[in-house]
């Protein structure tokens, strides 16, 4: 089985905690923030209040009933009632009160991470640098469940220590007096219930820590393995019609449930600290209930104690003992906390880190492209292409050609400003640039977002997107532009996508174009077409165009041999 990665508890872990944790509560929501949890808290305290008088009235009922008092049992059982009702008022307010406040978290803190992470293309360099698993993840899904367990705990910390004061009180009132005879010299314990619950929690507590402070690592790899079986199964929806059409379908199989068994090999390993702290949480419960009866029945039969004060005794026990153990009970929470917090702190400096540029990126003042003494390397650093010296201006048209391997590809990428490894100086134009790849991109919703992606629907009339669609030969979807509940990555054919993308140039009308196989499955006829339309209604465009088929040489007036 493979060895999970050794996460310690040290301070760098809560640093990277509070720098999750903090952030929102001094933002320009703060005061929302703040008074929400106030709000929460106090109903908390209510609560806790609602339970100390529950105590009270357990007491007053059952002597009571002792004392065959019927009007009291009655005049009680009214009181249970309104006792009832304000637990229930409050604990319906505080339900809501925290659910706003966890999705109010939520949504902020979600909005700072997807800024930072789709700001400057650093979702493409994390993910071909591969610095880190599935980022996606870690915003969907962490970072829903980080303030819910973080509200959890802090708002669970406060109100239990409130608890602990209360009941601790209490039940140092109405425990009495130990004597115990030692070596012939008697010993008064005063409170002595409430020195044995502190005792039995903090004993607890140690055994549970050194049993179970694994789990955090195994909960960190299970996040991993989870993630990765998720993604597999994405990429198979994504790419059905290939992965039918192959019949890859055993294959996929095979992988998914190679995959799988990591998921269930670490499973084990969570199984097992799960066992542990699951007995650890239990026997505290059951032993501590065996232990509350323990002291308490010896001082009823000896006629010190009300059967009363015995339920109001047992309740307040069994609360200062919980609160005592508050770490006990919290443990998973804690360890699902720290693995959250290891995660997104992870993405959080990576998303935070500036790129290194090993190639120069200048601005240019006018809209010409120049490159100097370039070399384009892998990200491993091994160099794939030499380029000394090129310019290109304003409304020219290039055609780069090279053998497969060669990094004609690579080439666009560095010209439209996003791969940075290798070194060199690349001058960028002032004007827009636009990027067509072979297989164009489609995002959700309906037709006219494709087609205008990225920029707004609100930019261009109905009449320039039927005009651009009826251009590339489109005027069947004319009539389904706003349609946004087709799957249109589905619904279009590659050839279909090819052409959407060069109706996107005519609705765009970028300064440069940059055409990596963007007409690979167009027939001849279609490919002269749309060519011929790029350079009649964009005479001012740079054209770029990868290619290995002979029939566009015509449309370019430069060539570039890789």
């Amino acid at each position: 089985m493979k060895k999970n990665k050794k996460i310690k508890v040290s301070k760098s872990e809560f640093k990277d905690c509070w720098q999750l944790i903090k952030p929102w509560w001094i933002s320009e929501e703060k005061w929302i923030a703040r008074a929400l949890f106030l709000l929460v808290f106090l109903l908390d305290l209510a609560i806790v209040g609602i339970g100390a008088w529950l105590t009270y009235w357990n007491k007053n009922f059952f002597n009571a009933f002792t004392e065959y008092n019927q009007n009291l049992v009655w005049s009680l059982m009214f009181e249970a009632l309104i006792i009832a009702t304000c637990g229930i008022t409050a604990e319906a307010m505080r339900t809501w009160l925290y659910q706003t406040l966890q999705m109010k978290w939520r949504k902020w803190i979600t909005d700072v991470y997807l800024k930072k992470w789709l700001n400057k293309n650093k979702f493409y360099h994390i993910e071909t640098n591969h610095e880190i698993d599935n980022a996606d993840q870690r915003i969907s899904e962490d970072l829903k469940d980080m303030p819910e367990i973080a509200l959890h705990l802090s708002l669970g910390f406060f109100s239990n220590l409130v608890k602990l004061i209360t009941y601790s009180i209490i039940i140092w009132g109405i425990s009495g007096t130990l004597s115990l005879l030692v070596f012939g010299v008697e010993i008064n314990i005063p409170g002595y219930m409430l020195w044995i619950s502190i005792i039995y929690a903090i004993v607890a507590s140690i055994i549970l820590e050194k049993r179970g402070r694994r789990m955090v690592a195994v909960e960190y790899e299970q996040q991993i393995r989870e993630s990765d079986f998720r993604f597999q199964m994405m990429r198979i929806r994504e790419n059905s019609t290939q992965i039918a059409i192959s019949d890859g379908g055993r294959v996929e199989e095979k992988l998914l449930k190679r995959l799988f068994s990591k998921i269930e090999t670490n499973w084990d390993c969570y199984k097992r600290y799960t066992r542990r702290i699951t007995i650890i949480e239990k026997g505290y419960t059951e032993f501590g209930i065996l232990l509350a009866y323990l002291i308490i029945i010896p001082r009823y039969f000896a006629k010190q104690i009300t059967l009363g004060s015995i339920m109001q005794l047992t309740m307040c026990f069994t609360n200062v003992r919980v609160g005592f153990a508050w770490f006990i009970f919290q443990y998973k929470r804690l360890t699902s906390l720290r693995s959250m917090c290891h995660r997104l702190s992870e993405l959080y400096h990576k998303i935070n880190m500036d790129i290194t540029h090993d190639i120069i990126f200048e601005q240019n003042n006018d809209d010409t492209l120049k490159v100097e003494k370039l070399k384009l390397s892998l990200v491993s650093g091994k160099i794939i292409t030499n380029i000394h010296n090129l310019e290109i201006t304003s409304g020219s048209r290039w055609l780069i050609r090279g053998q497969s391997g060669a990094g004609k590809t690579t080439f666009l990428k560095a010209l439209a400003g996003i791969w940075v490894f290798g070194e060199g100086k690349i001058h960028l134009p002032k004007c827009n640039m636009m990027f067509l790849p072979q297989e164009t991109y489609l995002p959700l919703g309906s037709l006219r977002t494709a087609l205008c992606y990225p920029e707004s629907t609100d930019k261009f009339t109905d009449a320039m997107c039927r005009e651009a669609l009826e251009k590339c030969r489109l005027k069947q979807y004319i009539s389904n532009l706003d349609d946004d509940d087709i799957t249109w990555s589905h619904k279009l054919s590659p050839g279909e996508k090819q052409r959407l993308a060069f109706a996107k140039c005519l609705l765009l009308r970028p300064g440069y174009l940059f055409l990596d196989e963007a007409t690979s499955a167009l027939d001849n006829q279609m490919e002269e077409n749309l060519y011929t339309q790029l350079i009649e209604e964009l005479p001012q465009t740079t054209i770029i165009s990868v290619a290995h088929r002979k029939t566009i040489d015509k449309f370019h007036n430069h060539t570039l041999t890789i």
